[in-house]
């Protein structure tokens, strides 16, 4: 029988290996045709023909198709890697994802917008173009003004990402600045809030910006107050009222009713305003916030922390929630103020208690003036 010295033509399989292999974003297995495919629905959504508002379909463009919504969660997910990113980014995606932000009023799609941009800007390069974007900047920032908590969610990890990248930590800070209209958003979030996942984020973002700018922190401080601090006291028979650190305790008390080891970033943003005095007089001089203040902590610290029965790892693991907790109660108690609350002879047995456990002496436990190393 004859041979056929020619090898056999390439098999089917074998040419769908080689279409694949080029059609694969970097190292990934992910398809460059799939992805363009995806964005371009995007594109499609936010056309002008189809965000012309109207009676009849407004409520259509609050949802989201469930096959448009399986493919954009792929992307969510698909976004995580560098070389995925990266592509996105090479195929102006943040600009699409913008045109939705600004345009589109399904909150499914807007969180997922953000979501995905989050999972990039993880990526310092991209991180920083995102960053030198002003428009993108700014339809971010507007984000924050949602009602939708997830969305928030998403805007909050995406700032807190961008605020953590050295390069361009100062570009947000000052954006923020220029807005006046956050600092009230933030606060409302912290305020009303239930969702306890978006309160400790949201809370991490206060305490970064505050840790980044004392500037910042100051203008926050003041922005809530019914009269400067400045003003004279013989002036005015009130006291001003401060918003921010009533927004702080709200969230800390919703916080801890859902797990009190979250409560360390809270408890780092009052010890961080208690670092300058009209941070010190935003929580003292308010009597109830300042009365409420106190009590949290002082149950905290007496109660639910440092407890008789907590082995060693226990404690290492709450230092530092313990540490801020520790060095507000000084702050206030070092604030020469005469307010009620701060007679604490009643419970100072338990904080000397529980000072004595977390310094781990020997000695008997001291008065709380001398634990906090104050003078009484």
């Amino acid at each position: 029988m004859d041979r056929n010295p020619s090898p056999p033509p390439p098999g089917r399989d074998k040419e769908e290996e080689e279409v694949a292999g080029g059609d694969c974003i970097g190292s990934t297995v992910y398809s460059k045709h799939w992805l363009f495919g995806v964005l371009s629905g995007l594109i499609q959504i936010v056309s002008p023909e189809n965000t012309k508002s109207s009676s009849d379909d407004e409520e259509q463009q609050m949802e989201l198709d469930e096959e448009m919504e399986n493919e954009i969660c792929r992307v969510w997910d698909m976004s995580m890697d560098e070389d995925v990113a990266l592509f996105l980014q090479e195929f102006n995606a943040p600009d699409i994802f913008m045109g939705v932000l600004a345009k589109s009023k399904c909150p499914r799609l807007r969180e997922i917008c953000v979501g995905i941009l989050g999972n990039m800007a993880c990526f310092q390069e991209i991180c920083v173009s995102i960053s030198s974007d002003k428009n993108l900047g700014q339809v971010l920032l507007h984000c924050l003004y949602d009602s939708d908590p997830p969305t928030l969610l998403e805007t909050s990890r995406l700032l807190l990402t961008c605020l953590s990248q050295a390069e361009v930590a100062s570009v947000w800070v000052e954006r923020i600045r220029e807005h006046p209209a956050i600092y009230d958003s933030i606060c409302f979030i912290m305020s009303s809030s239930t969702n306890v996942d978006l309160l400790v984020k949201v809370g991490e973002v206060v305490d970064k910006l505050f840790d980044l700018d004392e500037k910042l922190m100051l203008e926050w401080v003041r922005n809530g107050a019914t009269q400067p601090l400045d003003q004279p006291q013989e002036e005015s028979e009130e006291q001003p009222v401060f918003r921010l650190v009533p927004c702080i305790l709200e969230a800390a008390k919703q916080v801890r009713s859902e797990n009190p080891e979250w409560l360390d970033v809270y408890m780092h943003v009052l010890q961080l305003l208690t670092t300058v005095d009209d941070g010190i007089q935003a929580i003292v001089h308010c009597p109830d916030t300042g009365k409420d203040i106190w009590n949290l902590l002082f149950d905290l610290v007496c109660h639910e922390f440092c407890q008789s029965d907590d082995p060693p790892i226990i404690l290492q693991e709450q230092k530092t929630v313990l540490a801020s907790a520790f060095s507000v109660l000084s702050a206030i108690y070092a604030s020469q103020t005469e307010q009620e609350y701060l007679k604490i002879e009643k419970g100072s047995h338990n904080l000397a208690q529980a000072c004595h456990k977390l310094l781990g002496s020997n000695d008997p436990p001291a008065l709380p003036s001398r634990v906090l190393g104050l003078q009484a």
